[in-house]
């Protein structure tokens, strides 16, 4: 998430902002809900449209791609309506692409859905530029992580009631009617969820645009930043570049357990009854690591020695799912969340320590990374289709391995 620097000038501690916390609250309720669905769609489309996985995971890669194609030309739009304008036109573009999927699935067009995701995504990546400062700004700074902390559960929440929401409706079969449906019939299923999701947001865009109490968000000056950065250059810092690796990396990470298990029950086996479910168990651990990390960080352990034990824990966990069999190695999968819910927040302010003048560039770089979801879920799915759904798993181990590095090394190199 990002957090770029705010005008002190909006941290009114007497005004009440509960009503635009509300909102803000359903926002990131709004960006779990729609990014993790992705882990149904993929077994709902390689089913419908006889997929294998490497074209199946094109979910994720048209969803994830735009983090890096229209990140620029979102922080354009906001510049130019402004951040509260700027979450409208997010649900707005949200909206549209939600309807996409009613003539795709018309069409029997599996491009025209991916069209649709990348559209949803484009709006998605302009709202989250815009609403996270304003977890920042709506009350005192100094109680700003709680604000922060009850938004992430929201975004948790909201993938699991997703994921039991659309996983209930697409992913049902083993009746007799169920096994006869045409793909037409089949691809159906998506019309009237996709027509309320785009009714939800579009009603949530007029809200934002006409809600009286919002504060328009303004950047500091470039003179205000607190320390100056050394180097002429961004790339002259090391913490820096091997950061945005490091970042790059967990979400890709992050990104294959969290939209690769139920598709990987289904390869091992387990009827798909029983592994529409096993995405809710990533986002159950990911909830907890969350939580955990609250209470403990940083009174009882500081975020880098989190960060240190989650790359360990995801290099044990997923070795633990190659080498073993059956339920067990989709919980090792599922634990992969635990490992993961911390790594955001940590590796972001390691890799922008220092940065002065190019902290904001800096943070467009790190946003960029959640590219990392699309090249490297791709490459999960061209390994499982040449060596298997399970040793295809064996590709995140150096990815855990590299921040692990990160964490205990490479953050703490100031010159190449």
């Amino acid at each position: 998430m990002i957090h770029p620097p705010i005008s002190s000038r909006f941290m009114n501690n007497n005004k009440n902002y509960t009503g635009p916390l509300v909102i803000i609250g359903i926002l990131f309720f709004v960006f779990g809900f729609i990014t993790w669905v992705n882990a149904v769609l993929i077994p709902f489309f390689q089913k419908a449209f006889d997929l294998n996985n490497t074209s199946a995971y094109l979910v994720t890669f048209a969803f994830y791609i735009t983090y890096i194609i229209m990140a620029i030309p979102s922080t354009w739009v906001l510049k130019k309506v402004g951040f509260k304008r700027g979450m409208s036109v997010g649900l707005f573009v949200m909206a549209l692409g939600a309807l996409i999927f009613i003539p795709a699935a018309r069409a029997e067009s599996y491009g025209l859905f991916l069209a649709g995701l990348f559209v949803i995504a484009t709006g998605l990546t302009t709202l989250q530029t815009a609403s996270n400062p304003y977890v920042t700004i709506l009350g005192p700074i100094e109680s700003a992580a709680q604000r922060i902390s009850v938004m992430g559960i929201a975004n948790k929440v909201a993938g699991i009631i997703g994921q039991k929401v659309l996983g209930g409706i697409l992913l049902v079969s083993g009746t007799a009617a169920a096994s006869t449906l045409t793909r037409g019939q089949h691809l159906e299923k998506v019309i009237v969820p996709y027509m309320v999701i785009a009714a939800v947001l579009a009603v949530l865009g007029v809200a934002v645009w006409l809600m009286k109490g919002l504060p328009e968000v303004e950047e500091e000056e470039e003179g205000s930043e607190k320390q100056a950065a050394t180097k002429k250059s961004i790339w002259g810092h090391p913490n820096l570049v091997l950061g945005l690796l490091a970042l790059f990396f967990y979400v890709g990470a992050e990104v294959i357990a969290g939209d690769s298990i139920i598709a990987y029950g289904i390869s091992q086996g387990f009827p798909q009854e029983q592994a529409k479910n096993f995405g809710t168990y990533t986002l159950w651990l990911m909830l907890v690591g969350y939580v955990l990390g609250i209470f403990l960080i940083p009174k009882y352990v500081s975020q880098g020695t989190w960060l240190k034990y989650s790359a360990i824990f995801g290099v044990i966990a997923t070795l633990g799912a190659v080498f073993t069999n059956g339920f067990t190695s989709v919980l090792c999968i599922a634990s992969l969340g635990l490992a993961n819910a911390i790594m955001w927040p940590a590796i972001w302010p390691l890799a922008l320590d220092g940065l002065g003048k190019h902290t904001k560039l800096a943070s467009a770089l790190l946003v960029m990374m959640i590219s990392g979801g699309a090249i490297l879920n791709s490459s999960y799915a061209l390994l499982s289709d040449s060596v298997g759904t399970q040793k295809a798993y064996l590709l995140v181990v150096p990815l855990y391995a590299f921040v692990l590095w990160y964490a205990a090394t490479g953050h703490k190199k100031k010159s190449w």
